[in-house]
């Protein structure tokens, strides 16, 4: 086997270290053909993958992502967190772009985040958003004919008046939601953060540099140079992408971008545009 040893990859050798990648990347909860976005049912293989070669020296995730869905991103923290536990295997998150909101929420299933300088770090917080039409149907003459059962089933429909018991109502969730945000960075970054100043959780963003001041990551750096410092020049990193099917197309829902063009029938192609539009103003928060 000896003179075989230079023709295996180099995972697979015992005198190289390796650690896989995972890249975890766009807006969390949209998914669509036009704007591939990240979710659990389009990561966990992915995870799963990577957490299970045994002789891995670790597994880094590198995060470019602006947030979404907080329900998907605290559900691939926690799948990220049992591999862990379960593998033992230490993660490294490595910051690019952004990695804000539930992106953070992610990158704080590490247990080491490095991040570039210049990178978007933060927005601790729960935002939602609508529209108000009920002014402009009203100057078109067009009248709004809506039947539900339940009191409150047409909470904030944007066709109608704005009602403020259902703005506290929704309020009353965000501070739930965020409530639970902050305790889970609490947890993960215990002794680490700085709140001196009031502004950790309040839904602002700093530069990597400054994030690094207030304890949001554990370094500066990228993932090439970092794991060579620490495991050594010969360090493997593959890349462990998304699942391909026989055809070597990817497979549905694993992080698939656009094929033969079906999927844009299949979901609509309104609603991919509109999809698409609403990722990219989540980007536009950061500058990015």
């Amino acid at each position: 086997m000896a003179p075989l040893r230079p023709l295996l990859p180099r995972r697979w050798r015992g005198d190289t270290p390796f650690v896989p990648v995972v890249r975890l990347t766009g807006v969390i909860g949209f998914s669509t053909p036009l704007r591939p976005g990240l979710s659990l049912a389009g990561t966990a293989r992915m995870l799963d993958r990577a957490f299970a070669p045994r002789r891995a020296a670790a597994v880094a995730l590198v995060i470019n992502s602006p947030g979404g869905s907080a329900a998907q991103s605290h559900l691939i923290f926690q799948r990220i967190r049992e591999l862990a536990t379960e593998k033992n295997r230490r993660v490294i998150a490595f910051v690019e772009d952004a990695a804000a909101s539930g992106g953070y929420m992610i990158a704080c299933a590490a247990d080491e985040i490095v991040a570039d300088a210049n990178s978007i770090v933060g927005s601790i917080g729960v935002v939602g958003g609508s529209f108000g039409f009920d002014k402009a149907i009203a100057k078109l003459g067009i009248e709004r004919r809506l039947y539900t059962s339940g009191d409150h089933k047409a909470m904030l429909d944007p066709f109608l008046p704005e009602d403020s018991g259902d703005v506290e109502r929704l309020k009353k969730l965000q501070r739930q939601i965020h409530d639970d945000f902050i305790a889970l960075v609490r947890s993960r970054r215990a002794g680490k953060l700085d709140e001196a100043d009031g502004e950790l959780f309040s839904g602002a963003y700093w530069t990597g540099r400054r994030a690094l001041e207030l304890g949001l990551v554990d370094a500066i750096g990228d993932l090439r140079s970092s794991l060579r410092e620490r495991f050594g020049d010969k360090v493997a990193t593959p890349l462990v992408s998304a699942e391909r099917g026989w055809l070597g197309r990817r497979i549905p829902g694993v992080g698939s971008a656009i094929g033969d063009g079906n999927e844009l029938l299949q979901g609509g192609l309104a609603a991919d545009i509109i999809s698409a539009l609403e990722a990219r103003a989540i980007w536009a928060r950061y500058g990015l």
